[in-house]
């Protein structure tokens, strides 16, 4: 299982490589203006690592309703099950990722680092972690003898 994390935005798309081992790591965001590019960067990313599961950030209301950008994320789900035949598209509840992503980086940094797709890779990171513990639990301690 070779896992791409992705936590979708209209500017950035923040990405995050996992597998067997269920460890998460955060690649590179992908920032390019031009959206077709960095829609194209996506595809070719996945294709590169020959990911087996692409993991979708699915960004429900705190109502477990789905809102604009839930729609969004369901979209872009669907067109990665079109473009990239043959490799699962999972959705994963990603609420309060970004802020979680966002709490790790000084307050006076976070400017400059929103841009650079940092905070995107990190939500991306904890989605596709959430999503690895989920297939691949801990596991259990051993009772003391």
């Amino acid at each position: 299982m070779r896992c791409l994390g992705i936590d979708y935005g209209t500017r950035r798309i923040g990405l995050a490589y996992g597998d067997e081992l269920g460890v998460a790591t955060p690649l590179p965001a992908l920032v390019e203006a031009d959206p077709a590019k960095r829609w194209q960067s996506l595809l070719a990313t996945a294709r590169q690592r020959r990911v087996t599961d692409l993991v979708v950030g699915h960004p429900l209301n705190m109502d477990d309703t789905a809102g604009p950008k839930a729609k969004e994320a369901e979209a872009v789900a669907a067109r990665l099950r079109t473009e990239l035949a043959g490799v699962d598209v999972h959705l994963v509840d990603e609420r309060l990722t970004s802020y979680e992503a966002e709490a790790t980086i000084s307050k006076t940094q976070r400017r400059a680092v929103r841009a650079s797709g940092v905070i995107d890779s990190r939500a991306a990171t904890l989605i596709l972690q959430d999503f690895l513990d989920q297939r691949f639990p801990p596991p259990l301690p051993h009772p003391a003898e």
